[in-house]
């Protein structure tokens, strides 16, 4: 899981970029919107931490890099193009990007498969890398 710091910084630029559907929090997700429309979700599934620098007692640099799954969840039935649309702006937002103190690098395109058909919902997700310095 991301630190604090990271998920503050994901959360905020999604806010500020993206008002296509309902952004839900993560410990949210088992409701979604109550009238079942599309939202996207932020998960944070792997992070590590690495000290980059020693020597110098709160100028060390430390480093987290992960990923941050940008998760787009729309009802099915509706055709894959809208879908699709959504997770490449997504996609965008986060591209190549630097805010808050993290960088990130490029999204993952979304995947089609059979998986992504979950109890009448269609899932697309992109993955996201970044990494973000800390200074202690």
């Amino acid at each position: 899981m991301a630190s604090k710091s990271v998920m503050d910084a994901f959360s905020a630029r999604i806010s500020a970029n993206w008002t296509a559907t309902a952004i839900v929090l993560p410990d949210e997700v088992a409701s979604g919107p109550s009238d079942g429309s599309a939202y996207v979700t932020i998960e944070y599934p792997v992070a590590k931490e690495d000290q980059i620098t020693i020597g110098s007692p709160g100028n060390n640099v430390f480093r987290e890099t992960g990923v941050a799954r940008i998760v787009l969840n729309s009802p099915s039935g509706q055709g894959t193009g809208q879908a699709a649309a959504w997770i490449d702006q997504l996609r965008a937002i986060f591209r190549g990007k630097q805010f808050s103190g993290v960088t990130t690098f490029a999204p993952s395109p979304g995947i089609e498969n059979k998986s992504n058909y979950q109890a009448g919902r269609f899932v697309m997700s992109a993955a996201v890398p970044y990494y973000f310095d800390l200074f202690a």
